[in-house]
């Protein structure tokens, strides 16, 4: 056996980001924290960055959005997050195809570790080698741990499912459509996932319109955006007709606004889809509505660091803070009209 995957000698702690209850960004503490030891077939990962997310703060709420039934068991104290970039420190028994000293990415556990268990929040965490790619070399940490959930969310929805596993939010499986030379509606393009389906739309050939505040048009038409509607000033399912694709990056019970602007054979893809309620009406224009939960994938990060090392997709970040200041990051985007993504980042 190597030494690189020989079981590491651990300190007892590391810090990391904990809440011991449900609350607001308050209950977030950096504190000392048990440093996790790599199982079979895991790696573990010194932390450099990481991303926020959605899930973050839905995990540390409680997921109090959900109904009773479908939330998750939460263990106190839980660490949130699941992007993260850094340096390989470790591999567990039998682990292969990454060594010490690689520089990394994933999207840890998800949504396997819905209820606390991907635990980015970190000086180290350990991933299963399954869910590990190498970063893309042309970017650094920062940006590398903001890309996963968000374009892994897009890549998912608009391009390749990339796996075979019941889809929790509807009967059938999520299929991407075809949209090249098309026209397709981005609504919440600035956000995360909004800022990556703009450019994997005009990548594929779409004419692509872009649903934001006015204060983001430069941002979005240099992502490749053709139209940007400022939503301040005109509600877009008022101006906008014969669409293909409408990927809201919003979702939730507006998301049916949209199915009057799609033109019949059209398909509205809600990232949060709890709420819709136009099932009836869907069916009676002729449209597919159709969602999925994103998924860690190691090959599909494999694939897209490629193109995020030639900037064939830019991971755009709109602020950082150091791990300590996780509560602060969470009150950001609690703020919302974010452009881009929020990154952590760890000395």
């Amino acid at each position: 056996m190597s030494p690189e995957t020989m079981p590491a000698t651990f300190s007892e702690t590391m810090k990391a980001v904990r809440f011991h209850a449900f609350g607001g960004p308050d209950v977030l503490r950096y504190e000392d924290a048990p440093k996790p030891s790599p199982a079979p077939g895991e790696v573990l990962v010194r932390v450099h960055a990481i991303g926020l997310n959605p899930p973050d703060w839905y995990l540390r709420d409680g997921y109090s959005m959900l109904p009773l039934e479908w939330q998750p068991k939460v263990d106190f104290p839980a660490i949130p997050g699941t992007d993260i970039s850094g340096t390989v420190e470790a591999l567990g028994p039998g682990t292969e195809g990454f060594a010490a000293g690689d520089d990394v990415y994933a999207m840890v556990r998800f949504p396997e570790g819905l209820a606390g268990q991907s635990r980015a929040y970190a000086e180290y965490v350990t991933v299963p080698a399954s869910e590990l790619a190498r970063k893309p070399a042309g970017i650094d940490h920062a940006h590398a741990a903001a890309a996963p959930m968000s374009l892994l969310t897009a890549w998912q929805f608009l391009i390749d499912l990339g796996h075979d596993e019941p889809n929790p939010l509807q009967p059938a499986q999520h299929r991407p459509v075809p949209f090249a030379g098309k026209t397709v509606l981005v609504n919440g393009a600035a956000g995360g996932v909004g800022h990556f389906a703009v450019q994997i739309a005009k990548w594929q050939g779409a004419r692509v319109i872009a649903v934001a505040s006015g204060r983001n048009e430069a941002f979005l038409r240099g992502l490749g955006a053709d139209d940007v509607i400022d939503y301040t000033r005109t509600p877009p399912e008022e101006v906008v007709h014969d669409l293909d694709l409408v990927v809201d990056a919003v979702g939730g019970p507006r998301t049916g606004r949209f199915l009057a602007s799609l033109k019949p054979g059209g398909a509205l893809f809600p990232i949060f889809p709890l709420g819709f309620a136009g099932t009836e009406e869907a069916e009676k224009r002729g449209i597919t509505v159709s969602a999925t939960q994103v998924r860690s994938s190691g090959t599909q990060l494999a694939e897209l660091a490629r193109r995020l090392d030639d900037g064939t997709f830019r991971a755009m970040i709109d602020s950082t803070f150091p791990l300590a200041e996780a509560r602060q990051a969470h009150e950001r985007a609690a703020q919302g009209h974010i452009q881009g993504k929020i990154v952590l980042t760890v000395a």
